[in-house]
């Protein structure tokens, strides 16, 4: 089963990536992580949380649209031209074929966020620039544009000589190179002098600057890098248990619906819970997404600790598992022949 599941996985992983549409949200959300960095600077307020709420709601909106458009590619579409006539009349279960599917999306859409979380740290240590007269971060700026460089130039030279699919090549080179450019830029400073890895981690929230700004804690923006992922991975499932059933543009409708509820989760129904039944059950049915995003806690110098961690990790463990559950029952019962 494990096998199976493994190679179905593999499988949807590699298809993912080489969708233009992947490639394409891909770079929407690097040109977000950059822009934001860029706009924030006309806020009337603390430029550089501005940017990191901007950067953080960015990773999840454009992650919801890309978890929702593979997930119905690759299962829906499937269905529909039946072609999961031939995993399903092989000796594989239909839970196996839904987790095996579920877990090469959550595996594309981790690469995704994984790239767009390099080019998002890139621009927490450049930070926002206030004047004409600040100097810029030029290892970032260096480092950052080599690995954009150097992933287009092999992808290009390997399509046009060995047919490499520049989509699925380019991504992988990327992820490899904006991470290797991340590491580097943590190892030297502003002025190219090096300094230790761990430097950047150590600086901790500060009152605010002449500018109105105040430095963010690097873990806690890794943190709350961390919890918007897990938070698209249970869109992600959601997605998946959906295409079981729908197609691509009512999976992107409802799981756009669940987004929107799930952010206002405790405004719409959580301050009625107590009071009023409907506001009660409609509390416990939607994922509250609102305890996966930490710009409100960095804005107020809350820190999330380890046990917060691992308690929405359990909470978002639980309903990836629920909802798989009843893709699986909806997929038990659909028609594939």
């Amino acid at each position: 089963m494990l096998t199976a599941a493994w190679t179905i996985c593999r499988n949807t992983f590699t298809e993912s990536i080489r969708q233009p549409f992947y490639m394409i949200l891909v770079t929407v959300g690097v040109m977000l992580m950059v822009f934001a960095m860029m706009w924030n600077l006309y806020s009337l307020s603390d430029n550089t949380q501005m940017h990191i709420t901007t950067a953080l709601g960015g990773v999840l909106l454009v992650g919801l649209v890309l978890a929702s458009l593979i997930a119905s590619g690759v299962l829906s579409r499937e269905i529909d031209n039946k072609t999961v006539l031939t995993v399903i009349s092989k000796p594989i279960g239909r839970p196996v074929f839904v987790l095996g599917k579920y877990l090469g999306v959550a595996g594309a859409v981790g690469l995704a966020v994984w790239i767009w979380s390099m080019v998002f740290l890139l621009t927490v240590r450049h930070k926002v620039v206030f004047a004409a007269s600040d100097d810029l971060d030029m290892p970032v700026i260096v480092f950052g544009s080599m690995a954009l460089f150097i992933a287009v130039a092999v992808s290009v030279w390997g399509n046009y000589f060995y047919n490499w699919v520049f989509t699925a090549m380019f991504i992988r080179i990327f992820a490899v190179g904006i991470t290797l450019a991340y590491l580097i830029v943590l190892m030297v400073n502003k002025d190219w002098q090096f300094q230790s890895i761990l430097t950047e981690f150590d600086a901790q929230m500060t009152p605010l600057t002449n500018y109105g700004e105040r430095e963010k804690s690097l873990l806690q923006v890794v943190i709350a890098l961390l919890l918007v992922l897990e938070a698209i991975w249970v869109l992600a499932a959601l997605a998946v248990a959906v295409s079981t059933r729908l197609g691509q543009v009512m999976t992107l409708i409802i799981c756009g619906g669940v987004y929107a509820l799930g952010l206002m989760s405790d405004w719409l129904f959580g301050r009625f819970a107590d009071a009023n039944v409907a506001a009660d059950v409609a509390y416990r049915i939607v994922p509250n997404l609102q305890v996966f995003f930490l710009a409100d806690a960095l804005m107020l110098n809350s820190s999330a600790d380890a046990s917060y961690v691992l308690t929405i990790s359990g909470y978002a463990l639980l309903w990836i598992v629920a909802l798989l559950a009843i893709g699986v029952v909806m997929f038990q019962t659909r028609e594939t022949g």
